[in-house]
């Protein structure tokens, strides 16, 4: 999914003197380069992300069956957080080794002016000047960033689609139609998204630096943005994405309703749990 609107997070940090703000970044953009602007390093991103989501929502609902095989019913439903925060970190390892080569070229594109005009021209000029590595310096730190900010994200969704239905929702899920579940995927997916967004953004900061300066380290990027520096673009950066993982579990939930896909409900304690803990008659 087209995240090109992270370009002006990103500037702020190549240059906070001059995107001060989300409004003075929006019309600098527009000024300067017009709405195309807006939109440069959109092939990278949508590829990339595209790359991404499959690999993500794919492994993570392989590793949620893995996982909790191994824990058994009654640890499953008693562990189920960290059943969410180790299926999720497991599937984002595998998802950020096929984003990496197109995060790498995005960055170079919106951050880096005169240097490419589009992903044609950025990967093939990025390969012959520092080989293979150019696209795989920055998947450590992009670990660093994305796999707590899914780790927020599928286990917060997670458990506030259980909390909306137990507290929020007048019905239970069984009662509810196709339309008022995409609701309740929606809002918790916004949450979440929130969520995401604070606690991804000090690595993301990171990342965007790194991909524009060739020979420098995490560390170092590290030391020179200070602890300011990190959180610079984090009011644009929540909007977005809110917006976009909110998006993602809407669109995610949908296609699983457009063709009839397996969609569990808010899990429930095991009957067996319920005996050995004393709460059935």
């Amino acid at each position: 999914m087209d995240r090109a609107a992270t370009s002006l997070p990103q500037q702020s940090l190549v240059d906070p003197d001059k995107y001060k703000s989300i409004g003075k970044g929006f019309s600098l953009t527009l000024k300067e380069d017009g709405a195309r602007g807006l939109a440069k390093g959109w092939a990278p991103t949508f590829i990339g992300y595209s790359m991404q989501g499959l690999c993500k929502f794919g492994f993570y609902e392989m590793f949620k069956i893995f996982y909790s095989d191994m824990l058994g019913e009654e640890n499953t439903y008693l562990w189920r957080t960290s059943l969410y925060l180790a299926a999720s970190a497991s599937a984002e390892f595998f998802a950020d080794i096929a984003l990496a080569p197109m995060e790498a070229c995005k960055v170079r594109i919106q951050t880096c002016p005169g240097y490419a005009n589009n992903l044609r021209q950025c990967a093939p000029k990025m390969f012959a000047e520092e080989g293979v590595w150019a696209f795989y310096k920055g998947v450590v730190p992009l670990w660093m960033r994305q796999i707590p900010y899914t780790m927020m994200k599928f286990a917060c969704f997670e458990r506030t689609v259980e909390l909306l239905y137990k507290h929020v929702v007048p019905k239970p899920r069984a009662e509810c139609t196709k339309g008022e579940q995409l609701i309740v995927t929606f809002t918790a997916g916004y949450i979440a998204g929130v969520f995401c967004a604070i606690v991804s953004h000090p690595a993301d900061s990171v990342v965007s630096v790194l991909n524009k300066e060739s020979g420098s380290t995490a560390v170092q990027v590290l030391k020179k943005l200070g602890p300011k520096g990190v959180w610079k673009g984090l009011v644009a950066r929540i909007i977005m994405i809110g917006t976009l993982t909110a998006l993602q579990w809407f669109i995610y939930d949908s296609v699983k309703v457009y063709f009839r896909l397996p969609r569990p409900p808010p899990p429930e304690m095991p009957e067996s749990l319920k005996k050995k803990l004393g709460l059935t008659e």
